[in-house]
């Protein structure tokens, strides 16, 4: 048989193919377990109920249905991409996403822009609508209590440059503004080296009061925890510390505090629990409820969310914290007697044994939750502009995450990629199982077991070694 070659496969296709003429693969099971769950959920029916009032009835050109353009976006999670046009190459270059997403092998898929126009035609709300209702997938099947909550927050790198900065009140470029400093300095005809030295020179140079990023207002000046410094968002999450799952999920300006954001999350995951406790007495009166029906009662957080204000504002929402406490020297608390009581008693409970096992399990359950939605999700750098456009992607990227919460439970893994590991690993076992066996079985016959020489040593009608006694005259021990 001669042996083929590449120059050899080059031929002219076809112009007309049949039906099973087509390349067709099996499909992933991972994805058509998705499709299984999301159907028998009736997720299509939820999501075009929701969506109806951005789409017409037969104005412009077929559309991207919900359904495909939420499940294109979870792919972005479950594959690691981290743009919408990888998430469209994806699609167009794989059989099995093609049938997880329904698109006939005579269909094109989407490409980046209707992505991105359908994104954009889908309000916020919407999309908290949708991370909703994967919240209660995860409450029927006992994975949200939604009594401990831990809130965390991480720096994502926005689509902006450190470059492309301009100033507040003129717009002036930080360019054209070093060349007006340097030459208001004594340099007439300034070069890059002048500007790179004056620069260094400067104190305070990114101030996110004076300039801001032409290309994406919303972004702000920041030191990453590299210790770079970059434009950047800060997402923040409200973690259940009985399960893992996030509840809420917001995005603030990356130069704002801990101790200022926290409310904002805390309240998106108190209302998110109170919608749950709504739908749970909706749907089933008489069962047990899953989720905590007093709502949040503890929250649980680092050193950098402690202030006396907040822990005294929380205190009053009938929340007890678990707040870690920097080391802040003498405390004077001449006229805060409330604010007083309130760090006191978050210290004592911090300092309690229950309050230093939520705080290890804190930093195991949050930032296991930022490191598969960004590191191996594949969202540390976004691609979008604007904090909305950002914060509905990060949405649905985060409902990706819950889902594997429930897929661990179904499967015992939450990804592709863990479901494939996960087979490779066991079939790594059941070789090393089988060499094990053998191994043992030769080690056998060469040594047989103790049980195994004294049932031959009574055979033969001898005491075993241990038993016999020196006797003259006698060898056997008789």
């Amino acid at each position: 048989m001669a042996m083929g070659t590449r120059e050899g496969r080059r031929r002219q296709e076809g112009f007309w193919l049949t039906h099973d003429e087509l390349a067709t693969a099996p499909g992933h099971p991972f994805y058509q377990r998705l499709n299984q769950l999301l159907d028998e959920e009736k997720f299509d029916q939820f999501a075009e109920g929701e969506c109806a009032q951005f789409y017409a009835e037969k104005n412009g050109r077929p559309s991207l249905s919900p359904g495909m353009y939420f499940r294109s976006l979870l792919i972005g999670y479950f594959e690691g991409i981290d743009s919408e046009r990888g998430i469209a190459w994806r699609l167009a270059d794989s059989l099995a996403l093609r049938q997880f997403l329904q698109i006939g092998l005579d269909e094109r898929t989407p490409d980046h822009s209707t992505i991105s126009r359908t994104r954009r035609l889908i309000d916020l709300e919407t999309h908290r609508k949708v991370f909703g209702w994967v919240l209660g997938l995860l409450a029927d099947r006992g994975l949200l209590k939604g009594k401990m909550v831990g809130i965390d927050a991480t720096t994502l790198e926005a689509n902006a440059a450190m470059r492309s900065i301009v100033r507040r009140d003129n717009g002036q470029r930080y360019e054209a503004f070093l060349t007006e400093l340097a030459k208001k300095s004594g340099i007439a005809t300034p070069t890059r080296e002048d500007l790179a030295r004056l620069d260094r020179k400067r104190k305070k140079k990114g101030s996110n009061q004076e300039w801001e990023s032409a290309t994406d207002p919303d972004a702000r000046i920041t030191k990453m925890k590299d210790g770079s410094t970059h434009m950047a968002h800060k997402a923040e999450h409200a973690v259940d510390m009985e399960t893992g799952a996030v509840i809420a999920v917001t995005l603030q300006a990356a130069d704002q505090g801990d101790t200022t954001t926290i409310h904002e999350t805390v309240a998106e995951a108190g209302e998110a629990v109170a919608t749950l406790i709504e739908r749970e007495v909706a749907k089933a009166p008489e069962a047990k409820p899953q989720v905590s029906v007093n709502g949040i009662k503890e929250i649980v957080a680092d050193k950098g969310y402690h202030s006396g204000p907040s822990v005294m504002l929380l205190g009053q929402a009938e929340v007890r914290t678990y707040i870690s406490e920097p080391n802040r020297g003498r405390r004077h608390w001449v006229g805060k007697a409330e604010e007083q009581q309130a760090v006191y008693a978050n210290r004592r409970r911090v300092q309690g044994r229950h309050g230093k096992r939520l705080l290890k399990r804190r930093g195991e359950l949050i930032e296991r939750s930022f490191a598969h939605c960004y590191e191996t999700g594949g969202m540390r750098r976004t691609h979008l502009r604007g904090r909305e456009n950002i914060l509905k992607r990060q949405l649905i990227h985060v409902c990706a995450f819950n889902l594997s919460l429930i897929f661990r439970q179904l499967v015992g893994a939450g990804t592709p990629r863990e479901l494939k590991n996960q087979s490779r690993d066991t079939f790594a076992a059941f070789i090393w199982l089988q060499i094990a066996l053998l191994l043992l079985r030769d080690a056998e016959k060469r040594d047989p077991p103790r049980q195994h020489r004294l049932s031959s040593a009574r055979e033969r009608g001898c005491r075993p070694w241990h038993h016999r006694r020196k006797i003259e005259g006698c060898t056997t021990g008789s």
